[in-house]
């Protein structure tokens, strides 16, 4: 294994009783990126998570971090990286203030310097005036602010991230991901996994993860570009009754689109097809005959979401076969 890479995993298992929760994971991540973990719950996020945190050891495989192995050389690791895991793993009876010091303390960061480092992460996290508040009295994006400080005090080479927006309101979603990127410009490696496909799109690399493996490892725009088609988009408008009309435009365009995959997003029916401009005409035709009431149809840019929601359908197929 390479010491070129932040993270190298060689057929990586992790086996509970029975249960390969992660399966023969072979990952390499470079430094001074940000990495996205993306796949469906109990996909084996969390686990491969923690056996590069070494909160758990592999069953089979290996696994280095920073150049250190993760059986071998836990304690290197540890003072290595920032591990941030999905609960809440602040101490809600403490300040924010509290929280840093006890962190600060648990990594042996001391002398003069140390002052000045945590009143830096407080203005970094924008909670210098909140220092004296309870952490459980914190709202929920503070909270996850809180707890990145506290993950950078010891200042790491590497961050592990197990879905840290999740449960946060868009606002403090966005303005978490704005301090990532600021960690960038210090070179700090950033492995995050997370539900939302919208921030996946703003990571350098990807892994599509399922069923504890992985299926695919690539950039974003990369993964994209294995849809084997471009989209239309049709932006329904409520019928007589009020209701929109979803139902009856899918299947007034099941006849003629040949779609190879549909997606309804609120009043939009986003269709893959293999041409878009023969389709669109096609489309707007069996709307108007089917008397579907419609705003717009237009070939649209994919996201990451079409992708992943397409590339698990096929896996799916593969398996019913």
């Amino acid at each position: 294994m390479n010491r070129q890479w932040a993270i190298e995993t060689y057929e990586l298992t992790r086996v509970f009783d029975t249960v390969e929760a992660v399966r023969e994971v072979t990952l390499q991540i470079a430094p001074g990126q940000i990495f996205g973990l993306i796949g469906p719950d109990g996909a084996g996020k969390t686990t491969l998570i923690r056996m590069l945190a070494t909160v758990l050891p592999p069953s089979r495989g290996d696994a280095r971090v920073l150049g250190w192995d993760v059986r071998r050389d836990a304690e290197r690791i540890r003072e290595q990286i920032g591990y941030m895991p999905q609960q809440f793993s602040l101490y809600g009876d403490l300040s924010v203030w509290e929280n840093l010091n006890f962190f600060a303390d648990v990594h042996g960061v001391r002398g003069r310097a140390r002052r000045e480092r945590l009143e830096r992460l407080l203005r970094f996290a924008r909670l210098d005036r909140f220092r004296d508040r309870r952490a459980r009295h914190l709202s929920g994006g503070m909270q996850k602010k809180l707890a990145l400080a506290c993950a950078l005090v010891h200042r790491p080479r590497l961050l592990l991230l197990d879905e840290p927006s999740t449960g946060v309101d868009p606002v403090s979603r966005r303005e978490f991901w704005d301090l990532l990127a600021d960690l960038l410009g210090e070179g700090v490696t950033i492995l995050v996994s997370t539900p939302y496909m919208d921030e996946a799109e703003r990571c350098a690399q990807v892994a599509l993860m399922y069923e504890g493996r992985i299926l695919v490892q690539d950039t974003p725009e990369a993964i994209i570009g294995r849809l084997p088609g471009r989209l239309v988009e049709v932006h329904l408008q409520p019928a007589a009754d009020g209701r929109l009309p979803v139902r009856r435009a899918r299947q007034a365009l099941s006849a003629v689109t040949a779609a190879l995959d549909v997606q309804v997003h609120g009043d939009r029916l986003r269709l893959l097809v293999p041409d878009p401009p023969s389709v669109i005409p096609a489309v707007r035709t069996a709307l108007e005959q089917a008397q579907v009431p419609f705003a717009t149809v237009f070939e649209a840019r994919p996201h990451l979401e079409e992708a992943f929601i397409f590339l698990l359908k096929h896996v799916h197929e593969r398996g019913e076969r």
